[in-house]
């Protein structure tokens, strides 16, 4: 499922941020503000949805480039490979891949794991079409019927109105405020937005 290059070159461009903030509801990261562009699409887009695969990380990594202006270490592959379905790859028209959510189980151990949203992405000319929408549905579904997946977290910058409004949609609450959680960005503080499953009638049965 290759990622065409000319998908790449459109609506790529980045410009250092007049005001550092999330975008695309990206969690954990921050950086570069993408100039607004003309969307391609205007209209929800039909994708089909995928989970990672050791063959296919390669293809992640340049999705990931292509739409963060940030690196991603190994360790961050090798959690999202660990997390199994969690992390899901959308495809457009079959075999365009257009976007994606990376997750990092936690806890898994102790049998009581957190499932926690590092980064939700789309490709600049699919945005606003519904993709990253159907993609933290598909997470959502997969942790709902996971009895091992007690709740689901991530860190929104405070002064990402937007990205909260869009996550309290699902049932995302803020359980704290966390101080001083960034580095070099004003404000540098985040909320802990957390949604819960609850897992009592299943332990009961």
């Amino acid at each position: 499922r290759p990622l065409p290059p000319s998908v790449l070159k459109r609506g790529l461009r980045l410009r250092p941020a007049l005001k550092m903030k999330f975008e695309d509801f990206a969690s954990g990261e921050v950086g570069k503000v993408i100039e607004p562009i003309e969307q391609k699409y205007k209209k929800k887009l039909p994708v089909s949805f995928g989970p990672l695969t050791d063959k296919i990380v390669e293809q992640l990594r340049v999705l990931n480039k292509a739409i963060f202006p940030v690196r991603y270490n190994d360790k961050f592959y090798s959690d999202v490979e660990a997390s199994g379905e969690y992390t899901q790859l959308a495809y457009y028209s079959t075999d365009i891949l257009v976007g994606a959510v990376c997750c990092r189980v936690e806890g898994r151990e102790e049998g009581k794991a957190r499932l926690y949203l590092m980064t939700i992405g789309v490709l600049a000319p699919y945005r606003q079409c519904g993709v990253g929408t159907a993609l933290l549905e598909a997470v959502l579904e997969q942790a709902s019927k996971a009895t091992e997946i007690e709740e689901v977290y991530l860190h929104v910058q405070t002064s990402n109105d937007k990205a909260l409004s869009f996550y309290k949609k699902f049932d995302f609450t803020v359980r704290e405020t966390i101080k001083n959680y960034y580095k070099d960005i004003d404000p540098p503080d985040c909320h802990l937005l957390v949604k819960t499953f609850d897992r009592t009638s299943a332990k009961q049965a």
